[in-house]
């Protein structure tokens, strides 16, 4: 029974994505396109099918691994391979093995005797390039040991490249190197040997975090230099007390290094160090960050003084209760999507000074409209909204109203003006709240759009979306449906300027200037960042939404 291994597909241009669901147990059989586990990056979350059919033999991966394009991450037998067009793209275990053994069998010669004569050659380790999910050779861009270094598990020894990805290429044990086996500017594929170490159980470090090495107390090895003539215990407490100090520091930094040259491990700890790695100079090739230069930028903000977290800017700490005092209580660990969504709004309620602003649309004959063409939309087997309409009236607005399609950039003292109209659209779904983006909103008309938003809709609660489904989005919509609730104040979708807040629909008197109207009055709320947005520009933008959703023969004007 051969057996493939699945790799990462492509991830639409994201370096590298978490782990956060092994959705199928060892030994369980699988169907082609089954899922079999969940990625996670900031901004999407997708599932990986299998592509065979098979029993899932072990994962290459647990929850919480960084992964990139190409990775291997399960194991599955099949009944059989398939042509050479069905397997591109996976790798056969045998051959694996088979490079393996090969690379064990020339250096048969080292192997070491202690002075009894007894084998130790186990203790002799050959580290050689893991599965890289493709048959291209990729080019050492980086050695990052030298002979007689000293390496934990994990610690990254060479790193690889190809024109699609990077991969780091992590010691199995912690030892000591012995000799280098790979060059920079030498091709590698899965199971060409790269460095001989020599184990040092005693060293092995395997921590809850998956492998994680702490960055911060390397940097503490002579903690005397910070408290001269201090003693053992007074040690000890210098470094948690100044590892403290750094988390604290560098927490308050905002991650946004999706543009940086480093690889996933140091991306890793810089997510769980709180280090923007655009602040980081890198010293490897080609400006790669390293992990001396993570570690060096940490350590200069050791001494720091305390920056106050724009997460929890003012935020008095939450009084710990016990709620089991009361009676039963569960606990349940927050999905990655609610997690990132509690920080988000955080962030930018924190930041952004915000105002919102109120009305009614009077969506009467739109509404008696759309219900004109259910029996076209049944026709065409879609489902016409309101929504369609609430979204092309925004593009139109937003197209007169430039300012509200600008994002700020303080950094620079600059605003970024859009060209394009892209509007996101909130959906409520199992795993949290997503914001799938329609692109091109004034390039499309009501059919199109209502089609669009029902796909996007769908594949939102399925988990289907992708990160290129999440991005580029210039302005939020976020529709309550037939939720009700008049009015509430939505929070800005960073580094949007405004967010449109629709509610229930329902029938009001409204005063025509002679008598009172029974009309279907549309509650509408538009939070706004008042740094770049005032009164009068919020005022001018809603009423251009309302003209347009009261009369939408208008629609056909622009």
């Amino acid at each position: 029974m051969a057996v493939e291994v699945i790799v990462v597909p492509d991830l639409g241009g994201v370096d590298s994505v978490e782990v956060i669901e092994l959705a199928v147990s060892p030994g369980a059989r699988v169907e082609l396109d089954e899922s079999i586990l969940v990625l996670e990056s900031d901004k999407a979350s997708m599932d990986v099918p299998s592509t065979a059919e098979g029993v899932l033999s072990r994962y290459l991966v647990k929850e919480g691994d960084s992964v990139t394009v190409g990775a291997p991450i399960a194991e599955i037998e099949v009944d059989s391979v398939g042509d050479s067009s069905e397997a591109k793209g996976k790798i056969i275990l045998s051959d694996v093995k088979s490079n393996a053994k090969t690379v064990c069998q020339n250096h048969q010669n080292d192997v070491k005797t202690d002075s009894n004569g007894r084998d130790v050659s186990n203790e002799v380790v050959i580290a050689s390039v893991p599965d890289t999910g493709s048959s291209e050779a990729l080019e050492v861009v980086e050695v990052s040991v030298s002979v007689g270094d000293r390496v934990c598990e994990g610690d990254t020894l060479v790193t690889l490249e190809s024109d699609k990805a990077s991969m780091e290429v992590p010691a199995s044990v912690s030892g000591t190197v012995i000799e280098l086996l790979a060059f920079e500017s030498d091709k590698l594929s899965t199971g060409d040997p790269v460095v001989r170490l020599k184990s040092n159980k005693a060293d092995s470090v395997l921590d809850e975090g998956g492998g994680a090495v702490n960055l911060v107390e390397p940097l503490l090895d002579s903690p005397n230099e910070l408290m001269p003539n201090s003693g053992t215990d007074k040690n000890v407490t210098v470094a948690r007390g100044a590892q403290t100090e750094a988390e604290a520091v560098v927490s308050a930094l905002e991650y946004s290094s999706s543009d940086v040259y480093a690889g996933p491990s140091i991306r890793l700890a810089a997510r769980e160090l709180g280090v923007d790695l655009t602040n980081v100079a890198g010293s490897g090739p080609r400006g790669r960050i390293t992990r001396e230069d993570l570690n060096s930028y940490v350590a200069q903000h050791i001494s720091a003084p305390r920056v106050s977290s724009s997460f929890s800017d003012n935020v008095t700490p939450q009084p710990e209760v016990d709620f089991e005092s009361f009676g039963p209580v569960e606990r349940v660990k927050l999905s990655k999507v609610e997690i990132l969504t509690a920080r988000n709004m955080q962030h930018s309620w924190s930041t952004i000074p915000h105002v919102t602003h109120f009305d009614d649309a009077d969506i009467t004959e739109l509404e008696s409209f759309r219900k004109s063409l259910s029996d076209e939309a049944r026709a065409k087997s879609t489902k016409i909204t309101p929504l369609a309409f609430i979204i092309k009236s925004v593009a139109i607005a937003l197209r007169v109203n430039s300012k509200f399609n600008r994002s700020l950039e303080l950094k620079s003292n600059e605003y970024l003006q859009r060209k394009y109209i892209n509007i996101g659209i909130a959906v409520d779904t199992q795993r949290g709240l997503v914001v799938p983006v329609v692109k091109d909103v004034d390039k499309k008309g009501i059919w199109e759009l209502a089609e669009e938003v029902l796909r996007a809709a769908e594949k939102a609660r399925q988990g289907k979306l992708t990160v290129v489904d999440m991005q580029g989005g210039c302005f939020t919509i976020s529709s309550l449906g037939t939720l009700g609730g008049n009015y509430f104040t939505p929070i800005v979708n960073v580094p949007e300027v405004a967010i449109l807040g629709v509610s229930k629909a329902a029938i009001k008197p409204h005063w025509s200037g002679n008598e009172f109207q029974p009309r279907l009055l549309l509650p509408l709320s538009l939070s706004y960042d008042h740094r770049i947005v005032n009164g009068a520009d919020a005022g001018r933008f809603m009423g251009d939404i309302i003209s347009l959703l009261s009369d939408i023969r208008q629609l056909a004007m622009f």
